[in-house]
Parts: C-alpha cells; structure tokens; sequence
C-alpha cells in the first residue's frame, strides 16, 4: 500500500496522518526534492509517523529530530504484516536510498541467514549474511539473530547433526569431536551411518525450520508445566525461552528481496523551476549557482546568520557557510545582513586574486594588486575589522563596478537570495556595490505574503502559489532558514553547558577560558583527570581537585 499527496502541505500532512491504519509498517519521509530523507519502522504507523508532528517536539533539544521534521514535505507508508517484517523492509529500504537521517543500517551488514547445501559430502548448517547463487538452502533472514542461534542448537540435537566446522570431517577429527562423544550427532564422518540416512535426517531438520514443528513445541510445552508443578523453575525458564526462540525463529516473514514498490516521481523539476525563475526576474539565463542569506537570534543573543548554496536547482551542501555576527550589537537584522554580505564577498574577492597568483595566470591589474596590498597590511596590524574595511575602500575607490570581475575569474553566484524585504536587500545591494559587485543579481523575498523585492523596483513582484519558480525561491530560503536556526541553537546549548563553570567558585573569566581552550567543553572536561585539570594555567593542585569534584557533583544532580 502506497499514499501520495501530489501538492502536500502541512495541512495535507495532517490530513493524511488521520488516514493512516493502525497497523505496522514502514514509513518514508521525503523531502520537497523527493528524497528520500528518512526511513522508519511502527508497530502502529498512525500513532508512530503523528509523533512527529505533536506541538511539543518542536520544543525538544534534539536537533536531529527538528532539522528532520522541517525538511518533510511528504511521505509514502508500506503496511506489513507483523514487526519483523517491518524491520526487514526497514533495514532494505535503507540500504536502498540510503537517507541522509538514518544512522542504523547503513553499512553492508546484512541480516543473519542460515544456509545447507546438500550436495556437500556431510551436509552441515552453517550462518552467512548474503545470499549467494551456489545451490544452497537458505533460511531466514533472521531479526533476532539470538534467537536463530538457539534453535539452530536445539535442532542439532533434536535430529543429531553435526556441528563441526570441518567441511569433510574423517576419523582423526572424530576422536576431538564432543558432539559425537556426547552422542549429538550420528557421526557420520565414521560411518555410523551412511550418507542417505544423514540426508534425511538433514531434511527432517529442514522440515522443521519451515514451520513443522508442531509436536516439538506439544513436546517443549508439556515438559515446561511438568518443571514448574515440580517447581523445578530453572528448568521451566529455559524450556519457556526456548519455545520463544522457537517461535521467533519459525515465524513465516515475507522476504523483500527488492524494493517491494517505486517510489512515484516527484513533481519537482530543478531544471524547468530555474528556467522558469529566470523568465519571471529576466535574468539572461537560468541561475545554475544560487546563494541564500538568513539571520538568526534571540532578542539579540546568538546572533548568527547563514549561507546556503543551491547548484543547478538542488542544495550543495558542501558549500554552506554559517557566520557569528560580531560587529552588531542587539538586534539589527539590517545591519547583520549587511556584515555578512560584506564578510562572504570580502573573502570570495581575497580568494579569487590570491588563487589567481597562485595559478601563475595573467597579472593582476594594478588597483586589484594594491587592494592585496592593502588586505595583507590590515591583517598584520588592525584587525579583521579593518580588513574587511581596506577590501571595501579599494575596490571601490580603485577599481571601477565590474572589472576583472567577469564570470570564471571570480566564484560568484548567478543568484543571491536574501531572506527579508526591503530592508534587508537594501543593505546587501549596499555593499555589493562598495565591493565592486552590484552587477551580481539580487532579490528578497519577503515571508508574509511570499513577495520578491528587487533593487530599483518599489512594487514587488508576487507569482503564483504554484509556480515552480516560486516554490525553488521558497526551498532556498527555508533551508537557509534551518542552518540558521540549527546553528542558533547548537551554540545556545554550548553555552547553557559552558554555564556550569560560572558556579565555581572564584573562576573568573581567564581561568573559565583557559579551561575551555584546553579541553574544548564542559563533556570533555568531565573526564579530565585531576592531573589533566592541573595542567591549565590558573589551576593548581588543590584547585583541580575542587574543580573536579565539583564537576562530578554537578553531573551527579543533573544526570549526565
């Protein structure tokens, strides 16, 4: 079973949560390309996949799970019949798709599998974890891998196979060999019986794993309730596990030797979205290389802003940037955009001309050289500041807007997206012309009324709620609005963490620096020895040992 919603919202989202059975299942959550993102598995798919949705996730501390829940656009579901299967089809789709959420079952291991060729001379069972096209018999897979091993044991003995790991064992292994000393096996490694009559005890065994095993669970059954009215319950405990194995272990499972249904293609087309942005902004061609900006704080604390790129429709994760504001003080989203537009290009610029050096090519023009110049000076003696400051003053004092500034020579952007309206674009418009750069398109878009802002133009341009076009812009902003946010709130936590230290006693802001430059956090300092502890400068034997007991005190009472 397979459920599509061909332009899903959060409200079609919510709509097809309340449609979902409560069976179990797996569940496929994608993004607005139809990536497959994440790969889970429910006993109860309606209760599972709503869980994500609740009010009060979003208020939770993990960051996996709120960066993942912002991402679904959508999601497909596949009924099966019991957990097991559930897993199984977890652990192959998985593999599959291999979503960027999933942790567990991205490796090559596979399932356990339990497998007899009877054309071997004593045929014997044996585990592997993939199936192979050399004639055998292959059981499973297995979800409980204990499980298998304990009933694969008990069949041994039940129908007095061989355990050895001899391929063809003869009668020098015979005389080592505790199964057959124990009278396990038949021993047929030294004719005690002839190969037939082990063949049928070899199928008979095999019987047995494909569910006959009725009279042996009657059996099994019978001889627990005869231990436990003996009160004999150590007996009766191990014959309960053993049935459970039993149980587990024959339980018929479908096998998804493939993915069991495509999933249906996405809506989305990067390719036609960009053609149709570049006739809606009239740009000369189809933006391949976008940028977006987003800022992000909490009444001015944690300022922070980030980069997303976009190439050819899709996000290029590789180069995202994210920046700490450092030049604004409160909150002055206009005046953060502005640094960091200034702070990006600074360093595309710097880069480009010293790239360009490095690669032996053409010289550089007399006012670029001097604004290298200028750069190299800032940074031996005012600071990043003044750095950036000299870079905006030459280019646009010595160089005119554009110049040696054409495509390929410098890694710009085709696109820049800011995140705001007016405001905002004003700001960044600003200093891409100080920077020499205000031929590089750039427009807001404005999150109330989805509205894009361009320079020079007061009206702003609205287009369709369904228009590809728009919908590419809003991707780009969103998700330059969660590495924003993520960003925001991993430096939040660092800091509640860093906190701890400001309870110690006399520990000022030097020795709370030193503490932090040497260990890197507050986990790791946990376990620091006294000794490790005593190395910082500022901290002497005696106040290592207080600082470490006050640490392991501090974690006791907040259980971490």
């Amino acid at each position: 079973m397979s459920e599509i919603v061909t332009v899903p919202t959060t409200e079609n989202i919510r709509k097809k949560i309340s449609t979902l059975p409560h069976k179990p299942g797996i569940y496929l959550m994608r993004d607005r390309f139809g990536t497959v993102i994440y790969v889970g598995k429910a006993r109860n798919l309606r209760k599972r996949v709503s869980q994500y949705f609740h009010p009060s996730r979003r208020m939770g501390w993990d960051l996996k799970l709120n960066a993942l829940v912002e991402a679904i656009h959508d999601f497909d579901i596949h009924i099966v019949r019991s957990e097991p299967e559930a897993m199984l089809l977890e652990g192959k789709l998985i593999k599959e798709f291999k979503p960027r959420y999933n942790i567990s079952f991205r490796d090559d291991k596979r399932f356990l599998l339990l497998k007899i060729n009877l054309n071997d001379p004593i045929p014997n069972f044996a585990f592997a974890r993939f199936k192979k096209d050399d004639g055998a018999k292959y059981f499973g897979p297995f979800v409980n891998a204990g499980a298998a091993r304990n009933t694969i044991a008990m069949v041994r003995r039940q129908f007095n196979l061989r355990g050895c790991r001899v391929f063809t064992p003869g009668e020098a292994d015979y005389k080592h060999c505790l199964y057959a000393h124990l009278k396990y096996c038949t021993a047929p490694c030294i004719n005690n019986v002839t190969r037939e009559q082990y063949l049928e005890q070899v199928r008979a065994a095999c019987e047995f794993l494909e569910g006959q095993c009725g009279e042996m669970k009657e059996q099994l059954e019978a001889d627990m309730k005869k231990a436990a009215v003996a009160q004999d319950f150590e007996r009766a405990a191990l014959l309960r596990d053993m049935l459970k194995d039993l149980a587990v272990t024959t339980r018929k499972t479908e096998k998804f030797e493939r993915v069991p249904y495509s999933l249906p293609n996405s809506t989305i087309d990067p390719e036609y979205d960009l053609v149709e942005l570049a006739g809606a902004l009239k740009l000369p061609s189809p933006p391949q290389r976008i940028e977006g900006f987003d800022i992000s704080n909490i009444s001015g604390t944690f300022a922070v802003a980030s980069m997303v790129s976009f190439r050819n429709g899709r996000p290029d994760r590789a180069n995202y940037r994210r920046f700490k504001i450092k030049t604004v003080k409160g909150q002055d989203d206009f005046a953060s955009m502005a640094e960091v537009v200034r702070r990006r290009y600074t360093r595309v610029l710097n880069e480009s001309n010293a790239g360009a050096k490095a690669d032996g090519g053409e010289a550089i023009p007399a006012a670029l050289q001097q604004l290298v110049d200028e750069v190299s000076a800032a940074k031996k003696g005012r600071g990043k500041k003044a750095l950036a400051d000299a870079s905006a003053a030459a280019v646009r004092e010595k160089r005119a807007p554009g110049e040696v500034l054409k495509r390929g020579a410098v890694n710009l952007p085709d696109l820049i997206l800011i995140d705001g309206g007016k405001g905002q674009l004003g700001m960044a418009c600003a200093e891409l012309e100080k920077l020499g750069l205000g031929h590089v398109p750039v427009i807001g878009l404005a999150k109330e009324f989805e509205e894009i802002y361009r320079p020079g133009d007061s009206r702003p341009l609205r287009l369709s709620h369904e228009s590809g076009a728009l919908k590419l812009l809003q991707r780009v902003r969103d998700e330059s609005h969660r590495f924003a946010n993520t960003y925001n709130a991993q430096l939040r936590i660092k800091k509640i963490s860093e906190s701890v230290l400001d309870e110690f006693p006399g520990i000022g802001e030097n020795r709370k620096a030193a503490l932090l430059k040497k260990f890197g956090s507050v986990q790791r300092l946990r376990t620091a020895t006294i000794e490790q502890i005593a190395e910082v400068s500022g901290f002497g034997g005696k106040a290592a040992e207080e600082l470490k007991r006050f640490i392991e005190a501090r974690s006791t009472l907040t259980g971490q």
